[in-house]
């Protein structure tokens, strides 16, 4: 595995177990109560695989994401990271309106890249306001990576 250098241990542990787990202990690392990994699937969208705290509503929604569409569709196509310091009061158009039913407040979501090949897109959401640091970003994308590269 390459860029394990900042990645928690117990989130390495995790990521070989598979991605829900990886999503698991990355909310926990960071705080979030929410999150979701998307697989890129023929076709160019982004296919649903692991999701936490979602209502059902939303889940349907986000089954299929096309790219360039929400905060997962635009992290896909930007192929970097795209942030949202609070989501019930962005005006910014990145987030689909059905986010704000989350209840979730900052929220992130950052492509897979393995070896500059988008693999998916990987997002976590705390439901407090929060302005996420390069430091933050920078392992997330490492995290992200990595979960591409174990669980293509």
């Amino acid at each position: 595995m390459s860029n394990v250098g900042t990645v928690p241990t117990p989130i390495l542990a995790a990521i070989s177990r598979g991605a829900d787990d990886a999503l698991v202990a990355t909310m926990e690392h960071f705080g979030c109560a929410a999150g979701t990994v998307h697989r890129l699937a023929e076709g160019g969208s982004l296919a649903l695989v692991a999701y936490r705290n979602l209502p059902p509503p939303i889940v349907q929604v986000i089954q299929s994401v096309p790219l360039g569409k929400g905060i997962a569709g635009l992290a896909a196509s930007r192929r970097e990271p795209v942030s949202i310091c609070n989501l019930q009061t962005d005006t910014s158009g990145q987030a689909r309106p059905a986010a704000v039913t989350t209840g979730m407040e900052g929220s992130i979501a950052v492509p897979m890249l393995v070896n500059g090949e988008l693999r998916g897109v990987f997002g976590i959401a705390k439901p407090q306001a929060h302005e996420w640091t390069d430091a933050e970003k920078a392992q997330l994308l490492q995290i992200a990576a990595l979960v591409g590269e174990r669980n293509p």
